[in-house]
């Protein structure tokens, strides 16, 4: 019944060419606003879709340097519209990871869901309406190398929202890394995307590196069962 409902919801919208999507209160100024004690000069924005993230940052921290990354074109230009006026914006249409790379992204209807990993059974069967995928051609490039000729004053904060991909771009970021005082990653507890990183090896890799782990921002649920799925993950340099 509930499909059949969605759908007799959906359908006058989408052919206005219009969607109804899942709505997600995620970035809240009251439970980010601890990371607003760190000093924190830059931010690095590692998938930053069309700047929801960036924008909560640019209230809560209006003089810090932002630095956003977003492989989908079209999502890339409504970050653009979305930090127009910003000053220390910057903005790079591309994805990243641990190498150089002209790849495919599967382009989920629900954006956020877009990965450059296959969408797991899990994932379809807890979000149905994110399942239906197209590929797109989007380039992949090592974050150490992109901003390596860029003077980024610490104290830094290194967000990562990359839907499965985060030990790759994790590993595209040595010199990043070392220099970030805080990293906010999204990370996974069951498999939503095929091969990724589950939160344990995620917490492994990042306190072999230094940093901390000191709890969620923002947390997931399968809405069938109300099981954890993904949350928000904080990490601070120890």
């Amino acid at each position: 019944m509930r499909s059949i409902l969605r759908s007799l919801v959906k359908r006058p919208l989408n052919l206005l060419g219009l969607d109804l999507v899942r709505y997600h209160p995620r970035y809240s100024m009251g439970e980010y606003a601890y990371v607003s004690s760190f000093g924190i000069k830059t931010v690095i924005d590692a998938g930053a879709h069309s700047g929801e993230f960036a924008q909560m940052i640019t209230r809560m921290m209006p003089e810090a340097a932002i630095y956003s990354f977003e492989p989908l074109a079209d999502v890339f230009q409504d970050l653009q519209k979305a930090m127009k006026g910003v000053p220390d914006f910057r903005a790079f249409n591309c994805a990243l990871g641990d190498h150089d790379e002209t790849t495919e992204i599967y382009r989920s209807n629900f954006s956020q869901s877009s990965s450059l990993l296959p969408m797991a059974q899990l994932h379809k069967e807890a979000f149905p309406d994110s399942e239906k995928q197209t590929l797109h051609k989007v380039h992949v490039k090592r974050l150490d190398d992109v901003l390596n000729e860029f003077a980024l004053e610490p104290e830094i904060m290194l967000k990562i929202d990359v839907q499965g991909y985060e030990e790759r771009v994790i590993a595209g970021a040595i010199e990043i890394i070392k220099m970030s005082k805080a990293i906010i990653i999204e990370v996974s507890f069951l498999e939503l995307y095929e091969g990724q990183p589950l939160f344990d090896k995620v917490f492994e890799i990042l306190n072999r590196k230094g940093f901390a782990y000191r709890g969620n921002l923002y947390q997931i649920i399968d809405p069938r069962n109300g099981v954890p799925l993904q949350a928000d993950a904080l990490f601070v340099r120890r």
